[in-house]
């Protein structure tokens, strides 16, 4: 049974190896980032490995290039584009702190934006948009200052090689399948904004909506739903309909399992850290077209990691669903009342 649904949604095996790859790239920058000689003479302890692995997992996503020349080259873009992201993050932190707790979330609005409004530049420059977010995502959730630029440097050069060998020695093996997250957008309607505009709007204006709620009200872990907002929007408001839908219900799938598992995580590690391993092969084979599929294999992942990570709080855990919930909703809001995209034909 297991079988036949790995050959029916990857006949040739082609997304397991790229998903074998992206947890190569998560484990060898990891373990780069964090020698001592790498991280020596930092002005604080900040966790090279974490940020290097993070650029080099999402670099590998986003990469979708058939020979090797042009996928090094993505990879060391995109894995720039994760640096400058978050060091984008951390030079205007501190001044919008001024405004209050959820100040620099608005630094991630302006990667929501960038998230679709890039796609205009073709698949490359939608991963480009998709890791400058990412950067700012990773530098917010790990709270980095000024003074980590130096760590954040680092880190993007170790991403790029951690990213870059394993897809040397893939090689043709791969034949990378569209991520619909990177997708361009629809023909422009003349006498209207461009769709890659507007889809930049959509979700920039749902993220805005999350900084003002935590801002008002507070909430646990509000970037959650920023990055649930950001990645609903689609080509169309139908599209982006079925992306929400799907994203939620793979969420309401991934989280649960994932809290299940925590006198695992709690006893176990290492265990967790296979599963979460083959948990992110199933994200990598089903994204191209189960994205359901591809959210509940993410959530599970996320949710064992902290909870291997030493995060056992069930509320916070929990908190990955519902804030999804409101992000996917936010963002399906945008999609159908700011500027509505109509399906593409043809």
């Amino acid at each position: 049974m297991i079988g036949n649904w790995l050959e029916r949604i990857d006949p040739g095996t082609h997304r397991r190896i790229k998903g074998l790859r992206l947890v190569t790239a998560y484990g060898l920058a990891a373990a780069l980032g964090s020698l001592q000689d790498v991280t020596h003479g930092l002005p604080r302890n900040v966790s090279v490995g974490l940020l290097a692995a993070g650029f080099a997992l999402w670099a590998s996503v986003s990469e979708a290039r058939t020979t090797r020349p042009e996928s090094s080259r993505d990879l060391a873009s995109l894995c720039a584009a994760a640096a400058l992201g978050a060091a984008m993050y951390v030079c205007f932190a501190q001044p919008l702190l001024g405004l209050g707790h959820a100040g620099p979330e608005l630094t991630l609005v302006t990667g929501a934006f960038l998230v679709g409004y890039l796609k205009r530049f073709g698949v490359l420059g939608a991963g480009l948009g998709s890791q400058i977010y990412i950067g700012q995502l990773m530098a917010y959730s790990t709270h980095l200052v000024f003074a980590d630029l130096p760590a954040i440097a680092i880190a993007g050069l170790i991403a790029m090689l951690a990213s870059i060998v394993p897809r040397l020695l893939s090689g043709p093996a791969e034949r990378p399948a569209l991520v619909a997250a990177l997708g361009v957008g629809p023909p422009p309607v003349p006498g209207r904004p461009s769709p890659e505009f507007v889809m930049g709007l959509q979700a920039a204006s749902g993220a805005l909506v999350v900084v003002a709620l935590n801002a008002w009200f507070g909430i646990e872990e509000s970037a959650w739903a920023i990055t649930a907002c950001t990645y609903v929007v689609a080509g169309s408001a139908t599209g982006t309909v079925q992306r929400v839908r799907r994203r939620i219900i793979g969420t309401l799938v991934g989280v649960p399992l994932g809290i299940v598992c925590l006198p695992v995580a709690e006893h176990a590690p290492l265990v967790i850290w296979v599963a979460a391993a083959l948990a992110m092969i199933v994200y990598a084979m089903s994204l191209p077209e189960r994205y359901d599929v591809a959210c509940g294999a993410f959530a599970f992942t996320l949710i064992v990691t902290l909870a291997a990570s030493g995060v056992h709080s069930v509320p916070l855990l929990a908190a990955r669903a519902w804030e999804t919930l409101i992000g996917g909703v936010l963002g399906l809001c945008a999609a159908m009342f700011i500027f509505p995209l109509r399906q593409r034909e043809g």
